[in-house]
């Protein structure tokens, strides 16, 4: 079934509660562990059917920001979703409150149990008004980025377009994207300011009648957090100043020197070593033939698994007025179908799309096959799929850069180690500002270019007023939508890079592992997923310092075959 022939249908709330008393009675009412088994099948059942209409609902207002029908089911489920998670954690705390658990956790994982009760520690009924005005902000939010319009050289044009000339070959045309990047943001930065402020004040609200001294905690449940702590975040954020750090600054330090640049500008972050941005030199239709030729190459299941994506037309890749400027994979669990949203601008960023995405929709086809539903999985796991095969497909990539490919290699390692430190800048920022939640929006913008100087302290600001005041953090949506979400990146980046390192010694190895990976996510923690690879836990001590050595000794193999006028 295409996409866009998915049914869309309104669960209400009224609907739910009255299949979920039935399923919870039948909890109680349980004479053993394969009655409370059953009664988690049919609940997941259900949940399916509200997973994907939420899903349908949000994709299609994604598409299109203005369409009024889907803007009125956003006020809907923001409104709803909050009733629905207290009708769920009914039915999980009868699970947990049952006398079976024991056994039951003989038929069904142990993970599961756990994360119900880490579910649990999200939610109160008293709390419902506020998660739906939390709801409604984020919305206000996803709108208000969608629909605001930038100007560039007399022509208006979407963010994610915009943004694309950063990675232009003129250093000009970087400097006058920036420019108008800001000037608009900064015209727009008191509504960005009271959104925030906002949210701040009503996630905090939250935390303290849940019982919490402020949302940081919460923020970790909410993000079911099974497998790490906010004292290992602290630890790996430390590792990343004293070993990741210090290893960008050395390669940014590298193309200034061979561009001759006087300083590297913020405009400047995304340059290579030979000041060529490396792009796709085929269309938008040729990347999508080729990238199935790749999968089929790269293992006959992945490219069948391509071709159903491509029937299904499961992607909208187009940038366009009115659509959300970010890019995601979300999955319509009914249908065992999951769809890619993006915005190609014409840059490498674009082929990244076509990986990173895919490998998210990957892992969800094979989790449709092996996991379970209610499988407690952290974001920082679903990150390593999609960061991983983004290094997995590097073998490839001539099919989409020609003879530049290995230009392309090489600064898309540059980027993902530079990632790094801006990831932890946004982690850290939103640890601080939520442990200091009466900050003022003033303060908070001070504080966030305190932390741009302590992580990316090679770059420069200069001359553009609104990154001079430490507000670029307002167009990084997970702020808003997704607090504590960033950091997974970073995690998962590490063990991406480690993937890309195990791939140029026995690429079809690690293609299996890779795979295996996937298979197994949910069933098993973090850890023993690293682990089963034959990979190094980004928290363990010196990782990030072999990491750092890793990548480093790659580029400069690059640099060696590609660059040899650098040696």
């Amino acid at each position: 079934m295409k996409v866009s022939d998915m049914p869309y249908q309104r669960i209400t709330v009224e609907e739910l509660k009255e299949q979920a008393e039935r399923i919870i009675e039948k909890i109680k009412s349980a004479k053993g562990a394969e009655d409370l088994k059953n009664a988690r099948d049919e609940f997941n059942k259900i949940s399916e059917e509200v997973d994907t209409a939420a899903s349908l609902a949000n994709c299609r207002f994604t598409l299109n920001t203005r369409d009024e029908f889907y803007n009125s089911e956003m006020d809907y489920y923001d409104n709803a979703m909050p009733l629905f998670s207290e009708i769920e954690n009914e039915y999980k705390k009868a699970m947990l409150d049952s006398p079976y658990r024991a056994e039951a956790e003989k038929l069904i994982n142990p993970r599961v149990f756990k994360g119900f009760e880490m579910s649990l520690k999200t939610f109160s009924p008293e709390v419902i008004e506020d998660l739906q005005a939390e709801n409604a902000l984020v919305t206000r939010y996803s709108k208000f980025m969608g629909e605001l319009a930038f100007e560039f050289e007399g022509e208006k044009m979407p963010l994610s377009v915009l943004r694309g000339k950063l990675e232009d070959d003129s250093r000009d045309i970087r400097k006058k994207a920036a420019e108008a990047i800001g000037k608009t943001m900064e015209a727009n930065a008191d509504t960005f300011d009271e959104i925030f402020d906002g949210l701040v004040k009503i996630r905090t609200q939250i935390a303290r009648k849940l019982g919490y001294k402020n949302f940081v905690e919460l923020g970790y449940y909410r993000m079911g957090r099974v497998d790490y702590d906010k004292k290992m975040v602290t630890a790996f954020r430390k590792s990343v100043e004293t070993d990741i750090v210090p290893a960008v600054a050395e390669l940014k330090e590298r193309i200034r020197n061979r561009l001759g640049l006087d300083k590297i500008m913020y405009y400047d972050d995304a340059i290579s070593v030979t000041g060529e941005m490396p792009r796709p030199v085929i269309d938008t239709p040729a990347i999508f033939d080729n990238a199935l030729k790749m999968y089929h190459d790269m293992k006959p299941e992945i490219g069948d698994f391509m071709q159903r994506m491509l029937d299904a037309e499961a992607f909208d890749v187009e940038a366009r007025d009115g659509k959300f400027g970010g890019g995601y994979c979300t999955t319509f669990a009914k249908y065992k179908q999951p769809f890619i949203l993006a915005n190609f601008n014409g840059t490498s960023g674009d082929i990244d799309v076509i990986t990173h995405e895919f490998g998210h929709a990957l892992a969800a086809d094979y989790m449709f096959k092996f996991a379970e539903p209610d499988y407690p999985t952290g974001m920082e796991t679903h990150e390593c799929h999609s960061m991983s095969m983004e290094f997995l497909c590097h073998k490839y990539m001539d099919k989409f850069f020609g003879g530049k490919a290995d230009k392309y290699r090489y600064k898309h390692i540059v980027d993902a180690i530079s990632f790094i430190p801006y990831g932890v800048i946004v982690d850290e920022f939103q640890h601080l500002v939520y442990e200091k939640p009466d900050l003022t929006p003033a303060e908070r913008k001070s504080e966030y270019l305190k932390l741009e100087k302590k992580y990316r302290p090679y770059l420069s600001f200069e001359g553009i007023p609104y990154l001079e005041l430490g507000t670029r953090w307002q167009y990084q949506m997970h702020i808003f939508e997704s607090p504590f979400y960033y950091i997974d990146y970073c995690i998962a980046q590490c063990v991406a890079l480690g993937f890309l390192a195990l791939s140029r010694a026995d690429f079809e190895d690690t293609l299996g592992k890779y795979v295996d990976f996937l298979k197994k996510t949910g069933g098993i923690s973090l850890g023993e997923l690293i682990e089963g690879a034959g990979l190094k836990s980004p928290f363990e001590p010196n990782s990030l310092n072999a990491t750092a050595e890793s990548a480093v000794k790659i580029i400069e193999e690059l640099e060696k075959e590609v660059f040899t006028c650098l040696v």
